[in-house]
C-alpha cells in the first residue's frame, strides 16, 4: 500500500499560522474560516511584495517548526507504517524549507516517513537533482493507492492514477470546489481518513 500525503493543512495547521502572520505584518484581519482561496495573495488582498514577505516570514525555519500538528495525523500515519504501508510526504514547499520540514516530522514522531519537495505550484525556488527533490517525470513513475490532499490545484497530479482514492482534507478554500470524481472523498479529520484507508 502506497500513500501520498500533502504536508501543509493536512499534517499541520499552516493556514491558521498565515492568518495570524498577516495580522501581525499588515494589520489585516482575515480569520482562518474566511480563507476562501488557496491563492493566499488573493485571500489576504496582498500586493506582490507583501505576499513575498509573508511567504518568506512563514517559511523561516523557526516559524515552520512552531506549526501545530493537525490532530491525529502522526498517530494515524505511524499506525499505517506499523502495518507495512509506504508513506510519502510530498510537499509543495520550496527546497529551502526541507531541513525544517524534516525536523518537524522527526519531532512529531514521523522519522520513518519519506519527505519530498515537489514543485506543484511552479515556484522558482526549487533545487534539482537532490535526494529530496521530486521531478515531474520521477513523480509520474510513482504509484499510490491513496492520497491525502487539501489543494484543488494539486488534483491534476492524480489524473494518471484512475484507481487512486483521494481523501480531500476539508478546508475553507476547498468547500465550494466540486470534487472531480467518485474516487474523491471529503474528510473532516484524520479519524475519518483512518476509517477510509483500508
Amino acid at each position: 500500500m502506497n500513500i501520498y500525503i500533502d504536508f501543509d493543512d493536512c499534517l499541520c495547521e499552516t493556514a491558521r499560522n498565515f492568518s495570524s502572520l498577516v495580522s501581525e505584518l499588515f494589520n489585516k484581519d482575515v480569520p482562518y474560516e474566511n480563507i476562501k482561496f488557496f491563492d493566499l495573495q488573493k485571500t489576504f488582498s496582498l500586493t506582490k511584495e507583501q505576499y513575498e514577505q509573508m511567504m518568506f516570514e512563514g517559511h523561516r525555519p523557526e516559524v515552520l517548526l512552531k506549526y501545530k500538528e493537525t490532530p491525529g495525523a502522526s498517530e494515524t500515519i505511524n499506525s499505517w507504517i506499523d502495518m507495512g504501508y509506504n508513506v510519502y510526504i510530498i510537499t509543495g514547499r520550496p527546497y529551502s524549507a526541507y531541513e525544517a520540514s524534516r525536523l518537524w516530522l522527526d519531532r512529531h514522531g514521523l522519522e520513518r516517513v519519506k519527505l519530498y519537495c515537489f514543485n506543484k505550484y511552479g515556484r522558482d525556488s526549487f533545487i534539482k537533482n537532490s535526494e529530496f527533490s521530486l521531478e515531474l517525470e520521477d513523480y509520474y513513475k510513482m504509484h499510490f493507492d491513496y492520497a491525502i490532499e487539501d489543494s484543488p490545484l494539486a488534483f491534476k497530479f492524480f489524473d494518471h492514477l484512475p484507481e487512486l482514492k483521494v481523501m480531500v482534507f476539508d478546508r475553507p478554500w476547498n468547500h465550494e470546489f466540486e470534487l472531480p470524481g467518485s474516487n474523491y472523498t471529503r474528510c473532516v479529520n484524520w479519524e475519518t481518513i483512518k476509517e477510509l484507508v483500508k
